[in-house]
């Protein structure tokens, strides 16, 4: 299951989208936190399966996207939200963050 949240913003929408499982846990490795308890508000919105995730989502209405979780990458990439050589891992999971330049 995954969370999907959009939010408005000036420069258009931002989606952030996590897989359940991830909320309330910090991620850290190196220098790199993803802090998923203190901000699990940001990313807890709709919790849906991955087929209906694939439906909500439509990549031209996107702005910035904020992605964490193996579940939630894939439909990202399925959507063309993101491309796999922006994906990066904190503690082998999965996460990315776009922005859409106009």
């Amino acid at each position: 299951m995954i969370y999907v949240r959009m939010h408005s913003t000036d420069n258009g929408n931002m989606i952030a989208m996590c897989d359940s499982e991830l909320i309330g846990k910090v991620l850290t490795e190196g220098d790199i936190e993803i802090n998923l308890r203190d901000y699990s508000d940001f990313y807890k919105g709709q919790l849906t399966s991955s087929k209906e995730a694939l439906t909500m989502v439509k990549r031209e209405d996107i702005h910035s996207a904020n992605i964490v979780g193996k579940e939630a990458i894939k439909v990202a990439l399925d959507r063309k939200i993101i491309e796999k050589a922006n994906v990066k891992t904190v503690n082998k999971v999965p996460y990315a963050n776009a922005f859409r330049v106009k």
